[in-house]
């Protein structure tokens, strides 16, 4: 039997006003530790502004092996060449995600607190549910709390990865890795880290380490 993998998501901070500046914070996080997809997540950006990150990140992430997933907007994703696209429940339908990215593309969907949801999303072909907030956090205003217990729960239920989100940093990575999380999805717990992105990305991948022995 493999071992189990968690790894970590990393989503870019709700603006980027310095994208060469981000670009190179970027690098050097990506080439502390194990991360396996970067979210442009650019809340109630234009077109244009979402479309300049796009072209000055994704070669960033895509030359190590990082997939570019883009936040809430299929249609961008598949115009600005993404690897996939991240949908919340009140986003574009996941059978449209998945028309405009193609059976290839990455579609993965917000679930919140719901295994029902994730079920559904599951059983629609999502290449994986997310589930959060598990803990206070200021990157967006979260409209649930879910339990560690969900992750548990759905890693010996469902094929489907699971991606833990909200409010996730190094001290409390170790939990939701050893509860079942296949990737924790961080955003503030890296960019505002007091030792910089690198460091964070360091202490994280330690953690989930952690977290899997105790889980193995």
């Amino acid at each position: 039997m493999a071992p189990p993998i968690c790894r970590l998501y990393l989503i870019t901070p709700p603006r980027l006003d310095d994208l060469a500046g981000f670009g190179r914070a970027l690098s050097h996080a990506l080439d502390a530790g194990d991360v396996a997809a970067l979210q442009i997540r650019l809340k109630d950006a234009p077109d244009d502004v979402v479309a300049a990150a796009v072209d000055a990140l994704a070669p960033i992430a895509q030359a190590r092996g990082v997939a570019v997933i883009l936040n809430d907007r299929p249609d961008l994703a598949a115009k600005l060449g993404c690897d996939g696209v991240h949908i919340g429940q009140d986003d574009a339908p996941y059978a449209e995600a998945r028309r405009l990215l193609g059976k290839e593309g990455i579609v993965g969907v917000t679930c919140h607190d719901s295994r029902h949801l994730a079920m559904e999303a599951s059983e629609a072909g999502a290449d994986y549910v997310a589930f959060g907030a598990f803990f206070p956090t200021a990157t967006k205003a979260a409209k649930t709390r879910a339990d560690p217990e969900i992750l548990s729960i759905w890693q010996e239920s469902m094929q489907t990865p699971c991606v833990a989100i909200g409010g996730i940093q190094a001290a409390n990575a170790a939990g939701l890795a050893a509860a079942g999380a296949d990737f924790l999805a961080v955003s503030a717990g890296v960019w505002s880290h007091g030792d910089g992105p690198a460091a964070a990305v360091k202490a994280l991948t330690a953690e989930i380490a952690r977290g899997l022995a105790e889980r193995g």
